[in-house]
């Protein structure tokens, strides 16, 4: 029987990756395959909360628990290693600890930072990437602050942030900036009449998934705390004073101490130098989550382009949606090791809500548009249920947003 054990090699631990290990353990028996999870990190990290951590209202403690506290030892091998290669002729993957072959691989390896090479962008600007570059930022915002109250020459571009990018995140980081910030002023003594966030967006429409009355909603609720827009504004430039943005044609530099981008994201590099057709890190799947080519490699979650039947778009890189192709692919390896067909991915979208700080938020919620308490109350549910799908209600209840 040993001999027979396929091998299941599953490359990244994020909300994609770490759903199809935690779903294959209780679908397969210990000698029904042998599954093993490489990850960079010991941890997971709740991507959907590091705009919190980034602000500082969240400490980063709080979105990381153990993979090993997930995955049962029996059934998983976890390797705390960095994939650099992927064969996938010789159907292996080179990592920094050592080559690991495959059955059936599943690709989920997760999202890093596009400027979209606006010069500069990578250098002068804090990036909303992973938990390091979270600390980052959370520290470097109250250090600014704290350098303003000692300095006897108070040179106000310590209280400036600039945001780039009106999109999901910006709005998420900055609603967690409005909360933070009375908080910092109090601390260090500072005049919150004096603190400057201005957020700077290309597109006409910022949050473009909502209804004009949710995105008003927003706009009012971080204008109302100090939040000023520059939007239909692109960002050509980065340095180390700030922004550099056009305006009718004019190049002008905004200038501030701290500058985010948290415009965009785009799939693992290592999707380019493996496989053919990838754009911004991102392959098109077949309608089982296989990719063209290739029937024993499924590629999910940020590294996806996932365009449902009759569409003409793939979904966004959304945690529901690469929750959902987990536990899909992980459905469909039981399948290939039973001997029986794939089945097609269908997403059920259930909502989406975008929170405004703590205690308020805009969304869809199964069609209907929500905002307020309402929307920060669904926020905590959908946190909170993203740790029990994978961890059950022990995690859930440790590390949950009630």
């Amino acid at each position: 029987m040993a001999q027979d054990r396929k091998k299941v090699l599953v490359l990244g631990a994020g909300y994609a990756g770490l759903q199809t290990v935690t779903k294959l353990q209780k679908e397969l028996s210990a000698d029904e395959a042998d599954i093993t999870l490489i990850n960079k990190n010991k941890y997971h990290y709740e991507a959907t909360w590091l705009h919190e951590a980034s602000a500082g209202t969240l400490n980063y403690e709080d979105l990381i628990y153990p993979i090993e506290s997930v995955i049962k030892e029996d059934k998983v091998k976890f390797i705390n290693a960095e994939v650099t290669k992927i064969d996938r002729n010789a159907k292996k993957v080179e990592t920094n600890h050592g080559i690991y072959d495959y059955d059936i691989l599943v690709v989920a390896l997760g999202f890093e930072s596009e400027t979209f090479g606006i010069d500069g962008m990578k250098d002068h600007a804090f990036q909303i990437e992973n938990i390091e570059t979270a600390r980052r930022l959370s520290r470097h915002i109250e250090d600014k602050f704290a350098n303003y109250a000692a300095s006897k020459e108070k040179d106000d571009k310590d209280l400036a942030i600039l945001v780039g990018g009106a999109g999901f995140t910006g709005i998420e980081f900055l609603g967690e900036l409005t909360d933070r910030i009375p908080e910092l002023c109090n601390k260090y003594g500072v005049d919150q009449n004096k603190v400057r966030i201005t957020c700077v967006e290309a597109a006409p429409k910022m949050l473009p998934m909502f209804s004009d009355e949710l995105v008003n909603y927003a706009v009012n609720y971080l204008e109302d705390r100090g939040v000023e827009f520059k939007i239909a504004t692109p960002i050509v430039a980065c340095n180390e004073k700030g922004f550099v943005v056009k305006v009718n044609d004019q190049e002008q530099q905004l200038e501030a101490g701290t500058a985010v981008w948290a415009a965009g994201v785009r799939g693992s590099k290592l999707m380019e130098e493996s496989f053919e057709g990838v754009k911004r890190g991102r392959i098109i799947n077949k309608q089982d989550l296989t990719i063209e080519g290739h029937d024993d490699i499924f590629v999910i979650g940020d590294c996806s382009a996932f365009i449902p039947a009759g569409e003409e778009r793939p979904l966004p890189t959304t945690a529901q949606i690469a929750m959902q192709q987990g536990e899909h692919v992980a459905k469909n390896i039981k399948n290939i090791l039973n001997g029986q067909a794939t089945t097609d991915f269908e997403y059920v979208d259930r909502g989406t809500v975008c929170s405004l700080g703590a205690h308020d938020g805009v969304g869809i919620v199964y069609g209907r548009d929500i905002a307020g308490k309402k929307a920060a109350f669904m926020k905590k549910v959908i946190d909170t249920r993203a740790i029990f799908k994978i961890g059950g209600v022990g995690l859930a209840f440790k590390k949950g947003k009630f």
